[in-house]
């Protein structure tokens, strides 16, 4: 398994168990970890050239950072945990190319 699909599978998993009543020690570990992961994920996109999903792991690890608190409130964490499991898993699933036409 690779390492950006193994990052993808615990983080998205992470999130999903930030939607129970965990202690607070339990999101600050998980902010710490998506900090990494998404800056992993971003560097590995910038290397594949990837500039939009470069853009978006930034994002991702820049709002989950652990060093300054963005407080969204509980319900709207839980929006955006939701969100963004749901992102990565589906980003597990590569796209199928169509091959190109030929006009004849």
């Amino acid at each position: 398994m690779k390492v950006t699909k193994l990052i993808k599978i615990v983080l998205a998993v992470l999130f999903l168990l930030c939607l129970l009543d965990m202690p607070y020690g339990f999101y600050q570990l998980v902010r710490f970890l998506a900090f990494i992961g998404f800056g992993y994920l971003a560097y590995r996109a910038k290397h594949e050239n990837n500039n939009t999903a470069v853009i978006i792991y930034a994002a991702l690890a820049l709002l989950f950072q652990p060093f300054l608190k963005i407080a969204l409130g509980r319900d709207l964490w839980n929006i955006v945990d939701v969100v963004v499991a749901i992102g990565l898993i589906i980003t597990l699933f590569p796209k199928k190319s169509t091959p190109p036409r030929t006009y004849l």
